[in-house]
């Protein structure tokens, strides 16, 4: 004779409801790409990046701040949804996956908003070199350094996801479309051709990381694997 599992709410693994840090991070993440939303573009010359940093030194800050403070909440609903996963009765790697790339997109992301921070505060050097560097890698962290972990983190919840039943599966599907597509963004540092993949999953991963919180934090019982 079992006894039956109890009921697992949205907070029985510990940790804030699963929807306020990702709608958290969806916000922050959308006001810095609104503020930043002139930067020059990776092909752009030198010397126009810096005439721009010289010119917009507020406005990156704000954009490196906001991308900052993003981080942290991207990290928490990585840490939230590998409690919630294990409480659900999932053990195998896959969990362990979706953190690690948690971790790995938060970081690469709070990185990136440092750079561009410090690009304000080094364009008055006047150096067009200097600022063609900061300027590239506040773009690869936040691109495909952000995007390919990003996509490992979605990979970690969806597969579960579908395997165990714990999401709609439309919902767990689509969750496993942009993780392989935020995987092939890693091409995206070879060949500017994919560069469409990055705010497919940037944006889309955002509506996901919501839908999915909202879905993971109906009470259910807990399940071995």
């Amino acid at each position: 004779m079992t006894t039956p599992q109890p009921d697992l709410s949205a907070r029985s693994s510990g940790g804030p409801p699963l929807p306020v840090p990702a709608i958290a991070f969806a916000v922050l993440t959308v006001l810095a790409v609104v503020v930043s939303i002139k930067v020059p573009t990776p092909s752009a010359a030198a010397q126009t990046v810096l005439t721009y940093q010289a010119g917009h030194g507020t406005t990156l800050r704000l954009a490196g701040s906001l991308q900052f403070a993003a981080a942290l909440p991207l990290a928490i609903w990585a840490a939230t949804v590998h409690g919630r996963l294990r409480a659900l009765g999932v053990t195998a790697a896959g969990n362990t996956m979706a953190l690690a790339g948690g971790i790995l997109a938060a970081a690469s992301l709070a990185l990136g908003g440092l750079i561009t921070w410090t690009s304000a505060e080094t364009a008055h050097l006047g150096d067009a070199v200097v600022a063609r560097v900061l300027a590239d890698l506040a773009f690869g962290t936040g691109a495909a350094g952000f995007v390919v972990p990003f996509a490992l983190l979605i990979a970690g919840v969806a597969v579960p996801a579908l395997i165990m039943k714990l999401t709609p599966r439309p919902l767990a599907i689509a969750g496993l479309v942009l993780a392989a597509v935020g995987m092939t963004a890693t091409a995206t540092l070879l060949t500017a051709t994919l560069d469409a993949t990055l705010p497919v999953v940037r944006f889309g991963g955002l509506i996901w990381i919501i839908l999915a919180s909202i879905a993971l934090s109906r009470p259910r019982r807990a399940v071995g694997v």
